[in-house]
């Protein structure tokens, strides 16, 4: 919208202010969010989260799904909360969110509300996309792209954004491996990026 404007185009973080900061998990944890409002948000990978959660684990980490929603889709794709990962879901508070992504060590999302909530919480974010060029969002230096297969179809003028559709695909609808942007995105890709995070902060220290 700043480009249409002309006038400068200018990241700022809102002032989010966590109203309760009170620790309430004494272990070290991480929180995740793996559902969207599309079946092209989704990280595609079935190997992904299992994968990466496991790894969080042997790492010493509590893994806690904050979705809303444990189940989400249709009947052509549902996605259903990740084994291992702890139950935290449910239709709860902002707030309450904010509260708990304070003292999280990282999150790991996708391109959807919760990785921007994170990100005003001032928690870094690892971002798994491929739907949406990486100008879309917030800058991120977590953030999980392949650019060797199709990317960043929201963003292409050439096609136009079908909310209605759960299942929008517009490149690869009729092709083999839709929703290829995350599909090929592997969980050793994502796991790489977690451990650079924890070197760059400092966190490996803390086990």
């Amino acid at each position: 919208m700043a480009y249409l404007l002309g006038v400068p185009c200018e990241e700022r973080r809102p002032n989010v202010v966590i109203a309760d900061k009170t620790r309430t998990i004494a272990e070290r944890y991480v929180c995740i969010a793996t559902q969207s409002t599309a079946q092209c948000k989704y990280w595609n990978n079935p190997r992904g989260w299992p994968t990466l959660i496991e790894h969080l684990k042997t790492l010493g980490y509590r893994v806690l799904c904050i979705d809303r929603d444990k189940q989400y889709g249709n009947a052509q794709h549902m996605n259903t909360m990740p084994e291992g990962a702890e139950d935290f879901t449910g239709n709860r508070p902002l707030q309450e969110r904010v509260s708990l992504l304070h003292h999280a060590d990282f999150f790991i999302g996708l391109g959807s509300g919760l990785s921007w909530l994170t990100w005003a919480a001032g928690t870094p974010v690892v971002m798994i996309s491929g739907f949406s060029h990486p100008s879309t969002e917030f800058r991120t230096p977590y953030r999980v792209i392949n650019f060797q297969g199709c990317n960043s179809c929201f963003n292409d003028l050439t096609t136009e954004f079908d909310s209605e559709n759960f299942a929008w695909c517009p490149r690869r609808v009729d092709k083999v491996q839709p929703f290829q942007c995350t599909a090929i995105i592997t969980p050793e890709f994502v796991m790489r990026v977690v451990d650079k995070l924890i070197a760059e902060r400092g966190l490996a220290q803390i086990f």
